[in-house]
């Protein structure tokens, strides 16, 4: 188990956050979202919430003590999973 400097960390789960919710935006198309948001409004909240995600998801997988490699993992799922169910789910 390696141990990431928390700056690179930080910049890693917002590179994994905006990555995935840009090609979650991009290959899903826009929703129910759209109706009320221009297309550059639409990558940004996506981006957003892949963000979240990410963080929800890379802090869960620490307090595991999973090691570096599965936070990032777990990085990226949460940030799929996010965004999927933000996309999914109408309020």
């Amino acid at each position: 188990m390696f141990v990431v400097d928390p700056a690179l960390a930080l910049l890693l789960i917002l590179l994994i956050g905006i990555a995935v919710g840009l090609l979650m935006y991009r290959h899903a198309g826009s929703r129910w979202l759209s109706q009320f948001t221009s297309t550059r409004r639409g990558y940004l909240t996506s981006a957003l919430v892949g963000v979240a995600g990410s963080f929800t998801g890379y802090h869960l997988a620490t307090l595991a003590a999973a090691g570096t490699g599965i936070a990032l993992i777990a990085a990226a799922m949460g940030a799929a999973l996010l965004v999927w169910a933000w996309r999914t789910i109408k309020i």
